[in-house]
This record gives C-alpha cells, structure tokens and sequence, in this order.
C-alpha cells in the first residue's frame, strides 16, 4: 500500500525501520545490510529524507573497535528529527499499516496453517518484551506453510518474528505443570485471535 503512495518500496521499508526505534541512530551501511538494500538507493533515500527535515545527521564517537574498522574516530548517523512538521502523521500512517499487515498476516495463518485450535500473539504483536514468543499456535499445524507466512511477514516488516507450534496434548501437558514459558505468555500483554479452548 505505501509503496504506491511514497514510490519507492526502499522509503517505505526504511521509514518502517526508523519508525519502529525513533531514539536510535543508524549508519548507512547499518541501514543497507538490515534493510538488504542496495547502498545507493539506501543513501538516495537518506539524502531526500534529511533534505526535507525528516532526518538529522549526526556524528557520533566511535567504540574503539570500530575505529579500528573504520579508521576514523568519529561516525556519521542518521536519527529521525522528533520536531520534523510531518512526523506524527508519518508515524501514524506507518502504525496504521503495520496493524493492516499484521491483520493480513493472522488471516493467512488461520487460512493456510492447518487445524489451528488456539493462537495468541505476544510480544512484537502488543509491544511486550517480556513475552517468550510473539506467536503460539496450538493444533494439528502445517509447520512448512508457518515457516513460509512469517519470512515473508519478516520480510514486509523488517523484524523477526518468534514463534511456537505445539500440539494440543503438549500444550495441555504443559499447562497442566504450569510450565515457565506458557504462564509467561499469559502473564504479558496477549491477544488470544483463536480460542476453541474457552482460556
């Protein structure tokens, strides 16, 4: 949806990385490798969005290791500008498109997954980093076809995604000895999407 907006499927993917850590500064090279970009278009869209305010350029003092690896004391960074005119509604678009992909993303799962019986999201999914996993689903699960919607989730969004299968005799099993990661689960901030068990 973005891409047709901004243009460029690069901007979009960029902003989303921004987006998800507004505090922190990247390199570009840091940028090209999480983004698996080209370096070019990477520093294209870094010079467009710092010549319209969105970004700052920062230098920053180096570790000592990476001055050894780059032989300079010194870095340049790039962080998002917090007063930028057009940063609340960007960050606001971009929150609303993540939650558009993510519906997306559930729909595929209960579609293409198997005999889903119990799913819950976690972690990424409600922004609770104490959850364990971010995704559980419990069944008779087509683990392939799993495997195959989160790396493409992973790729669209640029984070990964931390999920469990289990079957509905282990996860019963485990419930029943009050096992560490299930109680974790259920004790950080969780959507439970698909409930056949009454939980």
């Amino acid at each position: 949806m973005l891409e047709q907006l901004f243009g460029s499927k690069t901007r979009v993917k960029l902003l989303r990385i921004l987006f998800r850590s507004p505090e922190k500064s990247y390199y570009v090279r840091e940028l090209t490798r999480v983004l698996d970009s080209q370096i070019n278009a990477v520093r294209r869209e870094i010079e467009q969005l710092t010549s319209i305010g969105l970004l700052l350029e920062v230098m920053e003092k180096q570790s000592p290791e990476e001055e050894i690896k780059a032989g300079s004391t010194l870095r340049k960074y790039y962080r998002l500008n917090k007063n930028c005119l057009i940063f609340p509604e960007l960050q606001a678009l971009l929150l609303k498109e993540q939650l558009a992909g993510e519906e997306d993303f559930v729909k595929e799962l209960k579609n293409k997954s198997g005999g889903v019986e119990f799913m819950l999201l976690s972690g990424r999914f409600t922004h609770d980093d104490r959850a364990p996993s971010d995704l559980l689903l419990v069944g008779d699960i087509k683990e392939k076809n799993v495997a195959r919607l989160v790396v493409e989730y992973e790729k669209d969004f640029g984070f990964s995604i931390r999920y469990t299968i289990m079957t509905k005799q282990e996860f019963f099993d485990r419930r029943y000895v009050m096992d560490k990661f299930i109680f974790s689960l259920f004790e950080a901030n969780h959507v439970k999407v698909i409930n056949n068990f009454d939980l």
